[in-house]
């Protein structure tokens, strides 16, 4: 399969790229925000514009010399910058016209011509007095174009979008829309971007025993039997009570987003700590329950358990029991690898359960029948089943024709859903109901 060509969004920190980023793209959204050094990963989307189509890529920002005090992170972004610019077909360097340019600014320009594509000077800001009175100071920068753009406004979008496309590689490149989504949830530094890494074979999240590491919700693909898999990693989601950084509702924010944009949620959770807090259970049962995602559940730093954080353990599974029957459980550690390769395999068994067609002749046998023979009866007033059909599936969707559909509450929901769930394999997977009258 042919890629995208890559266009990537460069520059030193706070100078707009990520205002820039959403403002092109449609689908995904960079975290912006007030000081610098908020985008740490590399951030992508597909952008279409007069039928021609590309990767845009936000980076974290550069700076022209690496120096000792860099932090672990910092040193990570800078890497993953430059990454991207090997994988890109034309580079927009991005400026800010109101500050005008700086020495930072030369010198990173100057380097982007070792790449040999393309570079268009984008200049921030343009509808500034300031950047308006010193335009023309940008083009002592290399360059092959030099478009004038308001990321806040809007103001000189297309004219950059018309530079890009007149630089793009010839077409024939393609892309497959992916088979399903997934995407892994969690709290902070639990170890989600570590198994992204694992899976992906390719460190493009940055991992750090900090945590909030990742602050954007950042897309992979991969191939597994011959289908196309997006993997989504998410930011962190603390208890309220932790959230002590500005920039952190935003990051809750985008990892619920995702959830909805979703087919499947991989929750990970960290068994050392010997417990399911209560935050945790409010996103499995928000995916599963209120957004009718599939979901698996992985307990990390599995080789840090020790027999009383294990008893400890299975005291409080067996406190959710309720919720957590219906869910799969794998025991993994990405530290060692141990049971890592059972994950992606498990997320496939999931999606194929998460889309069974069950026949209209074997629902009404099950649905009508048992409640032939145990009756449901509420205020003196019998239910009766008198029809069913799958009207849906991922999630799976059945509809239930009754004499009473007021009669059907949460306990009688309940009881149409173990129904299901006692005669077929549905564990990962939700199944809903929607009630008509015959």
């Amino acid at each position: 399969m042919a890629q995208l060509p890559q266009v990537a969004l460069v520059g030193r920190m706070n100078v707009g790229k990520s205002t820039l980023f959403n403002r092109l793209s449609h689908n995904v959204k960079s975290v912006t925000h007030n000081y610098a050094g908020i985008t740490r990963d590399v951030v992508k989307d597909v952008v279409e514009w007069q039928d021609r189509t590309f990767n845009l890529v936000d980076t974290g920002g550069l700076t022209a010399y690496a120096s000792d005090d860099m932090s672990e992170i910092e040193q990570a972004v800078q890497q993953r910058a430059r990454h991207a610019l090997h994988n890109a077909q034309i580079i927009v360097m991005v400026v800010d016209g109101k500050a005008g340019i700086l020495p930072e600014d030369e010198s990173l320009a100057q380097q982007m011509r070792k790449y040999n594509v393309p570079i268009i000077v984008a200049v921030n800001k343009g509808d500034t007095k300031e950047a308006q009175e010193q335009q023309y100071e940008f083009y002592q920068l290399p360059h092959d174009a030099v478009a004038l753009v308001s990321a806040q406004h809007g103001t000189g979008i297309d004219t950059l979008l018309e530079y890009i496309i007149s630089y793009l590689p010839a077409r024939g490149y393609e892309q497959k829309e992916p088979e399903y989504r997934v995407s892994f949830l969690g709290r902070p530094n639990v170890g989600k971007s570590t198994l992204l890494n694992t899976i992906v074979r390719e460190e493009r999240m940055i991992t750090s025993a900090q945590p909030g590491t990742t602050r954007e919700a950042l897309s992979e693909s991969i191939s597994f039997y011959k289908q196309n898999i997006q993997l989504t990693d998410t930011p962190g989601v603390r208890r309220p009570g932790s959230v002590d950084d500005s920039v952190e509702p935003l990051m809750v924010k985008q990892a619920l987003q995702a959830v909805k944009e979703t087919d499947i949620v991989v929750l990970l959770l960290d068994a050392s700590q010997a417990g399911i807090v209560h935050q945790e259970l409010k996103l499995a049962s928000y995916a599963f329950e209120k957004q009718h995602k599939a979901l698996i559940m992985l307990l990390n730093k599995y080789d840090l358990v020790d027999d009383e954080t294990r008893e400890q353990l299975d005291r409080n599974f067996d406190f959710y029991e309720h919720m957590l029957r219906k869910l799969p459980m794998l025991r993994i550690s990405c530290e060692t690898g141990k049971n890592t390769g059972k994950v992606v395999p498990l997320i496939n068994t999931i999606w194929q359960r998460h889309n069974t067609e069950f026949s209209q002749e074997e629902l009404e046998e099950l649905f009508i029948k048992q409640t032939q023979k145990k009756p449901i009866v509420r205020s003196e007033q019998r239910l009766y089943v008198l029809g069913a059909e799958q009207v849906g599936t991922a999630p799976i969707t059945i509809a239930l024709y009754v004499n009473k559909p007021y009669l059907c509450e949460e306990s009688e929901m309940n009881f149409f859903e173990n129904l299901m769930r006692k005669r077929y394999e549905l564990t990962g997977v939700p199944v809903r109901f929607v009630i008509y009258k015959h």
